[in-house]
């Protein structure tokens, strides 16, 4: 099972080089459980190990959080159907990983709601913590 394109492997890979590591990457790609309320936005792959992505991870639990996953494992997992993860082919990355980060730990899930999306770049950009809606 592919579950990024050829494409997004080489922006993530470029993203994970070590002159890049510590920029604020745009998730490349989002990957979900169709049954089972898990998210992850990937921004790039490990240097060293490139079957280690690294991404904000939500496990449906209520506490997404920044960190690595592997992809092998990702292949195996199944929902509560048996259903394989799959990528969202409509998703657009409209804000960097740490607007996306700091809005799941508000919402306590990723999100992609706008408004609230841009309320966090602001305060962000403005070095304010955002306000809860």
């Amino acid at each position: 099972m592919q579950l990024l394109t050829e494409e997004q492997l080489q922006q993530l890979k470029k993203n994970g080089l070590p002159n890049n590591r510590s920029k604020d990457h745009f998730p490349v790609a989002k990957l979900f459980t169709p049954d089972a309320g898990a998210t992850w936005l990937l921004t790039e792959l490990d240097y060293e190990d490139p079957s280690i992505a690294f991404g904000l991870c939500d496990l449906g639990l209520g506490f997404p959080e920044i960190g690595y996953v592997s992809l092998e494992e990702l292949k195996e997992v199944r929902g509560r159907l048996g259903l394989p993860i799959e990528q969202d082919k409509y998703f657009e990355s409209k804000f960097p990983l740490s607007v996306y980060a700091e809005a799941a730990r508000m919402m306590r899930e990723v999100t992609e709601r706008n408004d609230l999306l841009e309320k966090v770049a602001i305060a962000l950009k403005t070095k304010r913590k955002p306000k809860p809606l």
